[in-house]
């Protein structure tokens, strides 16, 4: 039997082996000083929101691998695969199922791009010639676009404008809500020009646009710029911003003494002029279309 002067001895022993302020063991659920099982506590996790399911099927719609199809997404079977494998989106639900019909006025994605089914819409890109003035109808009697466009059975609107001295890429179309975010600058759609200025070019001269110039209705800086070609007395620059101001790259070029003798667009966001001769126009392609939509934001 051990004498109690050797089991106090053990018992001091032991509180100095544990250092002061250590609680009991991690993990043992009892509370510091109770001897009883403190209640454990539910692990909380948090939880994704999840899209509500929206039935986007319509019983007097198309199959959705013929619109697809005939969008020139792909043949039959691969728009069916693409379905199969969870890649195309209609009003935002994915769909899976081969035998959903819908209109051709829903809207669709594939693999995250914009997919344009309804064939009643039209997207043109003309190459405006000088001298010709961005309406469909002159009040004055001069030669519009309309002249080119008016024998068209669709009502069509022009994406921005362009001066009467001004050739190059102007779209048209009649997808109002496309065309709206086209051309407000608040969706940052790009817009390239190139201008023929007086030469020689400062250096500096990209800095200070690129910082901003003060024009009477406001200040304006340009997205890029950059010279393409010098000559004695004369340099071809590319201008790109997505300001839709009158006569804006005109005037910011003035204003830092290089005034326009020529300007031409070339590019609206993903678009370029490419080959198209003045006066003449193409419809793009449903690549072209849906790389539109994605500047846009839709």
């Amino acid at each position: 039997m051990t004498p109690p002067k050797d089991r106090g001895a053990r018992r001091a022993g032991d509180r100095q082996q544990r250092p002061r302020g250590q609680g009991p063991k991690a993990g043992s659920g009892r509370a510091p000083g109770t001897g009883t099982t403190r209640p454990s506590q539910p692990t909380q996790t948090k939880r994704e929101p999840q899209r509500p399911v929206v039935d986007v099927h319509d019983p007097h719609g198309v199959r959705l691998q013929k619109l697809l199809a005939g969008a020139g997404v792909g043949s039959r079977r691969v728009c069916e695969d693409l379905i199969s494998q969870g890649r195309v989106e209609v009003d935002g639900q994915v769909v899976r199922e081969l035998g959903v019909r819908i209109k051709a006025t829903q809207v669709v994605h594939v693999d995250g791009e914009r997919v344009q089914l309804d064939e009643s819409r039209v997207y043109l890109a003309f190459n405006k010639p000088l001298n010709v003035v961005t309406s469909m109808s002159d009040e004055l009697g001069r030669v519009d676009i309309g002249d080119y466009f008016g024998d068209r059975k669709e009502r069509l609107f022009h994406v921005g404008r362009l001066d009467a001295d001004t050739e190059g890429l102007l779209l048209l179309t009649n997808d109002g809500d496309l065309a709206h975010r086209l051309q407000h600058p608040r969706y940052g759609v790009l817009k390239t020009y190139l201008a023929q200025i007086p030469g020689p070019v400062p250096r500096d001269l990209g800095k200070r646009l690129r910082e901003g110039v003060q024009l009477e209705d406001g200040p304006v800086a340009v997205d890029s710029f950059r010279v393409v070609d010098s000559q004695p007395g004369k340099a071809i620059v590319e201008v790109v911003l997505h300001e839709g101001r009158k006569h804006i790259v005109r005037r910011m070029l003035a204003e830092v003494g290089h005034p326009v003798q020529s300007l031409v667009r070339t590019e609206v966001g993903p678009i370029r002029l490419a080959d198209t001769k003045p006066g003449k126009f193409r419809s793009l392609s449903s690549a072209e279309v849906a790389a539109l939509y994605k500047a846009a934001g839709l």
